[in-house]
């Protein structure tokens, strides 16, 4: 289901179409902690497409439900990068819900580089740019009080309530990365 108009949305960046696959068939989406944005208990995830995505790239096609997060480190989530640099430090684990396609994709015409921002569902919906999304004026006084009512209340990571997928383990272990032995 779309976002409602007043749906809290965090437009986050989608590095790589492997990520986009995770999101899609594992349902979780990662965010370092030393660069996470002040709120993520957020309605739904936008994701932003980069330069990796080709002829998809730097515009949003998707959006998912936030289902709960936990923090965790890169190597528990992605089992094929024991040795990266950045292994060890702590990453928010985003649950997320099925990907939605958007009615129509919102482009970038001029920013190509973008980390977080936050938007509802009503801009989200009628946007054609990325620029569409800023939310101004008063409106946005009543955005940063949502968020920070959320924030406030937190959100429980519940995994009880996660839906369970039968996934090939074989493309499951492509996926994290996992070497058969």
């Amino acid at each position: 289901m779309l976002p409602s108009p007043t749906s809290l949305i965090l437009v986050a960046v989608m590095n790589r179409p492997r990520d986009l696959e995770i999101a899609r068939l594992l349902g979780w989406y990662r965010i370092p902690l030393r660069s996470a944005p002040k709120v993520i208990a957020v309605d739904y995830l936008a994701f932003y497409q980069t330069g990796a995505f080709g002829e998809e790239k730097w515009l949003i096609r998707y959006v998912a439900p936030v289902l709960g997060n936990e923090l965790t480190t890169r190597a528990e989530l992605l089992h094929d990068e024991q040795d990266h640099p950045r292994s060890r430090e702590e990453y928010f684990k985003v649950q997320i819900g099925p990907l939605i396609p958007l009615p129509r994709p919102v482009v970038s015409e001029k920013w190509h580089r973008l980390t977080f921002l936050y938007t509802t569902g009503e801009y989200l919906l009628n946007a054609d740019s990325i620029n569409d999304l800023v939310v101004r004026s008063d409106e946005r006084q009543y955005l940063w009080q949502a968020l920070r009512e959320r924030a406030e209340k937190g959100q429980e990571y519940n995994v009880g309530d996660l839906p369970s997928f039968d996934i090939d383990p074989t493309l499951l272990a492509a996926l994290l990365g996992i070497k058969n032995a």
